[in-house]
């Protein structure tokens, strides 16, 4: 499960940009979905924003520190619905396979 953080981020910085904690947070609100652990997810966003994803700016605004926030690029869009099309498939294969083993086990009585 802990690959399947990446479209989650994706999805919600498509939502609307946000800083890490942020993320952290609307993750753990998310079910089924493992607690993000703040080194992963802030090597993801460093590593998203290396592959032209996301980019990043200072929010300097307010009384803490300044903070960087995550925005959703097109290029990030695009990878973001090919990940849809990825997890479709395998939703579809798995179907498949369900419905093969109920088949199977079924016919035996279990």
């Amino acid at each position: 499960m802990r690959g399947f953080i990446q479209p989650w981020l994706l999805l919600l910085l498509a939502q609307r940009p946000a800083h890490g904690y942020d993320l952290m947070d609307r993750l753990g609100q998310l079910e089924d979905t493992p607690e993000a652990d703040p080194g992963f997810l802030y090597r993801t966003l460093r590593q998203f924003e290396e592959d032209g994803l996301v980019r990043s700016t200072w929010d300097t605004e307010g009384g803490g520190p300044a903070r960087r926030v995550y925005a959703l690029t097109n290029e990030g869009r695009e990878y973001l619905h090919a990940w849809a099309v990825n997890i479709r498939r395998t939703r579809e294969r798995l179907d498949r396979f369900l419905a093969e083993y109920e088949s199977q086990f079924h016919a035996e009585g279990r």
